[in-house]
């Protein structure tokens, strides 16, 4: 991924066609090592690619695939709402018990 986004820096960076020792150094200039397989595999993948063509294909792809977190949230909270009265009296037991877990000793004692 780190080989993936140099190469997307330097295409939006005006070079059309970076290098594999063009990804090395912007990789480089943060402390990250270039791993050299990865890295042809990347160049080598994405040589003649129209990378805006890539990423609206990608795009496409991604908007079919049922991401299915939405509903979770909205049927966990109405099957929550009679439990709602007791999670004040939890947290008030909770704290107490936090309390307790110091056993008199301070962070620097």
């Amino acid at each position: 991924m780190k080989h993936l986004a140099a190469y997307l820096l330097l295409a939006l960076a005006g070079n059309e066609s970076p290098s594999a020792s063009d990804i090395k150094e912007v990789l480089s200039s943060v402390g990250i090592d270039a791993d050299s397989e990865r890295l042809e595999k990347v160049v080598s993948e994405l040589q003649g690619k129209n990378l805006q063509d890539l990423i609206s294909e990608g795009s496409s792809k991604l908007a079919s695939v049922p991401s299915g977190g939405a509903a979770a949230p909205a049927a966990g909270a109405a099957a929550a709402g009679g439990a709602a009265e007791a999670a004040p009296e939890a947290a008030k037991e909770e704290e107490k018990e936090e309390s307790d877990d110091d056993m008199g000793f301070g962070l620097f004692d």
